[in-house]
C-alpha cells in the first residue's frame, strides 16, 4: 500500500526532490522484512526460545526506525533524517544474527 502511494500520489515529489530511489529502498526492505517477521512467527509456533522473540522485536524496531526515517526523509527533504537509518539498519542486521541462533539454539 504503502509503494503503490508513493508510486502514484508522490511520484511527482519524488522525483522533484530526487528521492525515488530512496523511497523505493524503504519500501523494499520493509516488504523483506514483513517475510522475515511472518517466517519467525511459524518458527515461534515450533520453537519457543527468547532470541527468536528478541529477534522479532528487532525487526520491528528496525523497520519502523530504517523504513520510518527514509519515508519521512522523502516527505520532508530534510537530510538529516537520513542519520537516523542506520540505527535501524543495525536493528535489522540483529533481527536476523538472533534468529539464526534461536534456530541454532533450537536443534
Amino acid at each position: 500500500m504503502i509503494g503503490a502511494f508513493g508510486a502514484h500520489k508522490l511520484k511527482d515529489h519524488l522525483a522533484k526532490i530526487g528521492r525515488s530511489d530512496v523511497f523505493e529502498t524503504a519500501v523494499k526492505y520493509q516488504f523483506y522484512h514483513t517475510f522475515a517477521l511472518l517466517a519467525l512467527g511459524l518458527l515461534l509456533f515450533k520453537f519457543q526460545h527468547k532470541l527468536l522473540d528478541y529477534a522479532g522485536w528487532c525487526f520491528i524496531g528496525g523497520v519502523i526506525i530504517f523504513s520510518g526515517s527514509l519515508y519521512i526523509l522523502c516527505l520532508t527533504n530534510v537530510g538529516k533524517w537520513g542519520a537516523v537509518t542506520p540505527i535501524g539498519g543495525l536493528l535489522l542486521i540483529i533481527g536476523w544474527v538472533l534468529m539464526a541462533w534461536g534456530i541454532a539454539k533450537a536443534f
